[in-house]
């Protein structure tokens, strides 16, 4: 009989609040000293010790010295992967009665700003990118997910999607992906997937090996105002 996964042990590491706060803190891949940690996570020096010590013996932090300071960072791009969706899942469980918080203090701006969810750009910008699609009349609404319009094609093809090649059998064109720290959808599907690929060749955001969160360069910030006002 095989074994059952390890859930638990990673569950216990993460029940405790300080500890979610603190791995929530790394999770756009930044190096933070255990002193900002602590701080974050609302807790005394030496506690935060004891737990950052926890989390890296769990396999969930890796920590390097540098001189008498400590820094920590999450320990792989899985663990940023699974942060985010038990994030998303707590999100999409909580009561109906319960209105889902807004962002903590504590998540990383860069992290709100622009990350990938999937294959997919999430965040503000991709909110936002959405919603100028959406009132351009480059998609409509379509049962569950998006169709395209003449006018849509048109603007996409001239952005440098090759249409041809995202229209895939068995494959969801076009879909709203709920956005886990905007509460508004960002779009998903193949061509959301198409519009990531084409972000990074043309240099519009530089993808982090530890992270989800992407780094939105000047060449980015004139590329989303042209093509989307956003």
């Amino acid at each position: 009989m095989d074994e059952a996964p390890d859930i638990p042990r990673i569950a216990r590491l993460l029940s405790d609040p300080a500890r979610a706060r603190m791995v929530w803190m790394l999770i756009d891949g930044t190096t933070r000293p255990a002193g900002e940690l602590a701080y974050g996570a609302r807790v005394s020096a030496q506690s935060a010790s004891g737990h950052l010590a926890k989390l890296v013996d769990g396999g969930l932090l890796e920590a390097r010295a540098q001189g008498r300071h400590r820094y920590f960072r999450l320990a792989s791009a899985d663990v940023a992967s699974v942060l985010e969706s038990l994030a998303s899942l707590g999100a999409a469980t909580r009561p109906r009665r319960s209105r889902p918080p807004l962002p903590s203090p504590s998540t990383p701006e860069q992290f709100l700003r622009a990350r990938t969810c999937y294959n997919h750009l999430a965040g503000e910008m991709a909110v936002n990118v959405l919603a100028a699609m959406l009132k351009g009349r480059w998609l409509f609404a379509e049962g569950s997910g998006f169709a395209l319009t003449k006018a849509g094609e048109a603007h996409l093809t001239a952005l440098g999607i090759e249409l041809s090649t995202v229209r895939r059998p068995r494959r969801v064109f076009a879909r709203p992906c709920v956005d886990l720290t905007q509460r508004r959808p960002h779009l998903g599907g193949a061509l959301g997937d198409a519009l990531l690929d084409l972000y990074v060749d043309r240099g519009w955001i530089q993808r982090h090996p530890r992270s989800r969160a992407v780094t939105l360069t000047p060449a980015g910030r004139d590329g989303f105002r042209r093509w989307f006002g956003a």
